[in-house]
């Protein structure tokens, strides 16, 4: 009995050293890693914003608003998680910067920033976070050609080639090579950006 109380009382106490461990580990990488995060970000909006200076977040923003106008269009697949107002040097607005988790990837979220100038042309997209199949779906993030088939206008609804309708309207998007489903989140993914920055009125942050 003495050594099975014994024994609770070691347990408990190396359970108690290595969660205050755990914690102080955390606390001490926690900033490094938000600033790496934060370095990253900016990085990736200045490759789909170019000649933007600063980014300041659109007025009013929240996740839970985004969702529902994505609820509204019926656009699914997608999660907004931040819209960003891309201004020049002089503080005028040039776009906007939407933040898309596309949630239905082969290998789980897929995490990217997408850059929409004015007249409602998409500049670039530069993906933050991916986990698919290397080789495969990994290539959305490293094939800048592949990508490059949704730098088009707004006016329309992307489809990946093998669930086109022919309806009018829909642009067609060649899928990564052995990557549908992967090519198929994606592609949700920017409907729903498009679909986001349409409710944002062209974009602007007045």
């Amino acid at each position: 009995m003495k050594q099975i109380i014994k024994d609770t009382v070691v347990l408990t106490l190396i359970t108690l050293i290595a969660g205050l461990c755990l914690g102080f580990v955390h606390e001490i990488t926690k900033e490094p890693i938000r600033a790496a995060e934060e370095t990253a970000q900016n990085k990736a909006f200045l490759e789909v914003m170019p000649g933007a200076d600063t980014f300041t977040e659109t007025k009013d923003f929240s996740e839970e608003a985004a969702a529902a106008v994505l609820e509204e269009k019926g656009l699914s697949g997608a999660e907004i998680s931040g819209s960003f107002s891309a201004l020049d040097a002089s503080g005028s607005q040039i776009g906007t910067v939407v933040n898309v988790t596309a949630t239905e990837g082969y290998g789980g979220d897929i995490g990217f920033s997408m850059g929409i100038d004015k007249d409602g042309t998409i500049l670039g997209i530069s993906i933050l976070s991916i986990n698919e199949t290397a080789g495969l779906g990994m290539n959305a993030k490293s094939d800048d050609q592949w990508r490059s088939q949704f730098y088009q206008g707004t006016d329309t609804t992307y489809v990946v080639g093998k669930d086109a309708s022919g309806t009018e309207g829909e642009t067609i998007i060649d899928a990564l090579s052995g990557a549908t489903i992967t090519s198929r989140a994606m592609t949700k993914g920017v409907n729903a950006g498009i679909g986001y920055f349409k409710s944002l009125g062209g974009g602007t942050n007045e």
